[in-house]
């Protein structure tokens, strides 16, 4: 049962609302720095050991109890210093309560928590471990620009595809990494989470958030 609900919350299908958001891709792309397949993968492997470090860390510790997650809520604010990209943030955690409320149990003591939170609240709920919140979630860093960069710049979903999974490795040692934190050998204090920055992205958002045209939320 586990792994089936590991697949429904990391299908593209499951209504989380994550379809209207590129992770940062359109600025990118808007900005000349996406271009091709080659600048994507880029573009993916950045995210992924940045954001996605980051969000796997708190998804594995938000999933394990370890901490109240108004308190990890926190520390997910704290990582993000774009005030567009925490808006994005929210309104992507607030929706997945929301659609995964319908499948499984799952409570939140936030309305609206960060994405990453969310992701290790539902996680508990439909009975995965801390490693399956942060591979979700560092799966997600990867695939929200990759299948946002098919519609913007119309690369060949094939290609797009077999560069994800040619990510697979990566994206399970971040996972790995990350779910040490939840466990009680792992993380002393919350200020051992990880904590790269990723100025493009925090900059790329605030000047996304003005433009009047534009195809994803964030």
């Amino acid at each position: 049962m586990s792994s089936l609900a590991a697949l429904l919350l990391a299908d593209g299908r499951f209504p989380s609302g994550g379809h209207a958001h590129s992770g940062g891709l359109e600025e990118a792309v808007t900005a000349g720095r996406v271009v091709d397949l080659a600048s994507l993968r880029a573009f993916v492997s950045g995210r992924l050991a940045t954001a996605g470090r980051v969000a796997a860390g708190v998804a594995a510790v938000a999933c394990g109890g370890r901490w109240p997650a108004a308190v990890l809520d926190a520390e997910a604010d704290a990582r993000m210093a774009s005030p567009a990209l925490r808006a994005a943030s929210r309104r992507q955690g607030r929706q997945l309560l929301r659609s995964a409320a319908h499948a499984w149990p799952v409570r939140s003591a936030i309305e609206s928590p960060h994405h990453a939170v969310a992701v290790g609240v539902v996680s508990a709920a439909a009975g995965l471990g801390p490693v399956d919140a942060a591979r979700w979630a560092a799966y997600d860093a990867v695939m929200t620009p990759a299948t946002a960069a098919v519609r913007l710049l119309g690369l060949d979903p094939f290609l797009v595809s077999a560069m994800v999974a040619a990510l697979a490795p990566a994206i399970d040692e971040v996972a790995a990494e990350a779910s040490a934190f939840a466990g009680g050998d792992g993380a002393a204090s919350l200020d051992d989470l990880p904590c790269p920055a990723a100025p493009l992205l925090d900059l790329g958002a605030e000047f996304h958030a003005l433009r009047e045209v534009r195809l994803f939320a964030s």
